[in-house]
């Protein structure tokens, strides 16, 4: 089976299932809590500070961080369910070279996390912008500053899809792989930087951050790289364990 049909069908097994639309179902509600926040949220002091500058609101619009972990467990769900259902199988049968198949499916969850990231971060643009005019302040993001929330979140989820893809290869099987994500995007970065303090400005929060331009803790290449190599570590341990494990 050629490349291309390997990663059509890998596409085709993620949209057929339910799942995509339990994610948005989730993208809804993370938007449709941040315009409650604008609407009825208040400073101590009884103000809107919160939304009353450029940076606040695009602050507020950052998605980047929420799109890496949703994704992660997206990725995580999507590779480890099929090697606990054996739905593997076929696809290793189909195409024996295994790398070429576990590639595919990274192919695809790469392209599905990316949209999960900037359906989340549109989603809550249009949030924040349909919110705002029931306060006293407007919309105040630059194009060029929506543009880059967007982009952010897009590139995060799609490295989210690949580190959770990498955990779920790994584990097998979804509560694991589930446990795993949480472990390694929500638990484990604080504990990092409990170790090393030097270690706050290379954890998936702050990176995001970086990319979304609400943060300046390193340079945006840095964060692109450090964000890319948070993603590609696991996903290459995920792809030798499927290579090198005798039975699926």
């Amino acid at each position: 089976m050629t490349w291309t049909r390997l990663v059509r069908s890998e596409l085709r097994k993620l949209t057929s299932t339910k799942m995509p639309w339990a994610f948005l179902a989730v993208l809804v509600t993370i938007s449709a809590t941040t315009a409650t926040a604008v609407v009825l949220g208040h400073d101590i002091d009884g103000s809107k500070k919160f939304i009353s500058t450029a940076a606040d609101q695009q602050s507020l619009m950052a998605f980047a961080a929420n799109a890496l972990m949703i994704a992660g467990l997206f990725g995580a769900i999507a590779v480890a369910r099929e090697y606990g259902h054996n739905t593997v199988v076929p696809t290793f049968l189909i195409s024996p070279r295994r790398h070429r198949a576990v590639l595919a499916q990274y192919t695809a969850l790469l392209v599905m996390g990316g949209l999960l990231g900037l359906v989340g971060a549109a989603l809550t643009v249009v949030a924040v912008a349909a919110s705002l005019p029931t306060t006293d302040y407007g919309f105040m993001v630059s194009a060029g500053g929506v543009a880059r929330v967007l982009a952010a979140s897009a590139f995060t989820g799609a490295a989210g899809a690949l580190l959770g893809a990498g955990i779920g290869a790994l584990v097998l099987n979804v509560g694991g792989a589930v446990t795993g994500a949480v472990l390694a995007l929500i638990i484990a970065p604080p504990l990092i930087i409990q170790l090393a303090n030097d270690a706050a400005s290379w954890v998936p929060n702050t990176l995001s951050n970086v990319l979304a331009g609400v943060g300046n803790d390193v340079a945006t290449p840095a964060a692109l790289a450090a964000t890319a190599a948070w993603a590609i570590v696991p996903s290459a341990i995920g792809l030798l364990a499927v290579l090198r494990r005798d039975v699926v």
